[in-house]
């Protein structure tokens, strides 16, 4: 009797045993007893403060982060601040108390933004700038844009190329005083120009594109004559098509002999090819620095516009989002990235508009 119950006894103990090693191994444990690792992606939040929604770009671009993040398994909040500064501190307070892990920020003031990307940090969320920088001193991963000096070097040797050994004669379209976006975009114009028409070095076109904006800010003209480059009249539009209308009727008026309209983006541009058409001018070559707008790619296709730089709102959502994934998923910090990291130039012209469309807006 006293056998039968101890053989019964371990006949329990050895089956609870198992049971009990079948369980390790299926939840904790691997099948040899070694350590099983949790395969599941570990998921983030991320936030996107904005300045505009106002725009294709910015649709866009707030768009291509949202689905990038959602490729990645990642909760995505987008606040819009309406180009107010204070309501842009609302909504950065707002996402660091949900919980967000990083925050891409398009900030409204770059001044302003500085006590704003301290105040993440100061909460451990880091922070990426997008298309628009902020002050030298604001403490972010990095701040991501198109290169818009590169954009418009590029279109400018473009526009050389094709004019060869001919005058230019244009009229700048400019956006507004002070812009630094406006003002590296025209650079860049001006600076291919001159290398490709001269053949000086980038370098010395670099140079040489200083003195064609000195003698814009002293005397609204400029001229290269080794580059046969010469800018009859600069107008301030705004950045809208409307106003890119009325600087180039201003401008045309006491310019009829053109042969060129340079501006710093697609909408002021097209503003001002309707001026030239209201002139009943022929032969105007329509030439941005930089944007990418799909209403300018149309006109491109059809040869009525001849290139503009691309600052695909696409391009600098997917970088964003490349380093967003370096710094959550690989624990990288603003020490492994430079101060701004920026997608590569290129000219959109007829050759390549095709290819190029749908990174546009």
């Amino acid at each position: 009797m006293e056998k039968r119950f101890i053989a019964a006894l371990l006949c329990a103990v050895m089956a609870i045993a198992l049971l009990t090693g079948c369980k390790g191994a299926s939840e904790g444990n691997t099948a040899d007893g070694s350590e099983k690792k949790d395969v599941k992606e570990e998921s983030f939040k991320v936030g996107y403060a904005t300045k505009t929604l106002s725009g294709g770009y910015f649709v866009k671009l707030n768009e291509g982060l949202e689905a990038g993040c959602k490729e990645l398994g990642w909760e995505f909040v987008s606040m819009n601040a309406d180009r107010n500064a204070d309501t842009e501190r609302a909504n950065l307070e707002a996402m660091v108390s949900q919980g967000c892990d990083l925050i891409f920020l398009n900030c409204v003031d770059p001044d302003s933004a500085v006590a704003n990307v301290r105040y993440c940090v100061d909460n451990k969320v880091p922070v990426i700038a997008v298309d628009g920088g902020c002050a030298d001193d604001a403490d972010l991963i990095t701040t991501v844009y198109s290169d818009n000096k590169q954009n418009g070097r590029m279109v400018g040797l473009a526009y050389a190329e094709y004019m060869k050994d001919r005058d230019i004669r244009a009229l700048m379209i400019s956006g507004s005083k002070g812009d630094v976006a406006g003002y590296e975009r025209r650079m860049g114009l001006f600076c291919g120009i001159i290398e490709g028409k001269s053949g000086v070095s980038e370098e010395d076109a670099w140079k040489a594109a200083d003195v064609i904006e000195q003698a814009l800010i002293d005397t609204g003209k400029a001229e290269n004559e080794d580059a046969k480059f010469y800018i009859l009249g600069q107008g301030w539009s705004g950045w809208s098509e409307d106003g890119g209308l009325q600087a180039a009727e201003d401008l045309i008026t006491a310019n009829q002999d053109i042969t060129t309209i340079l501006g710093e983006n697609d909408d002021m541009v097209i503003g001002a090819g309707v001026g030239v058409a209201n002139a009943k001018l022929e032969n105007v070559e329509l030439v941005a620095a930089a944007d990418g707008s799909q209403k300018a790619y149309d006109l491109i296709k059809e040869g009525k516009y001849f290139a503009t730089g691309e600052n695909s709102p696409v391009l600098v959502g997917e970088l964003a989002i490349d380093i967003a994934k370096q710094v959550l998923v690989e624990g990288k910090t603003k020490d492994d990235f430079e101060s701004v990291t920026m997608t590569s130039a290129l000219a959109v012209t007829k050759g390549n508009v095709d290819e190029r469309y749908d990174y546009g807006f």
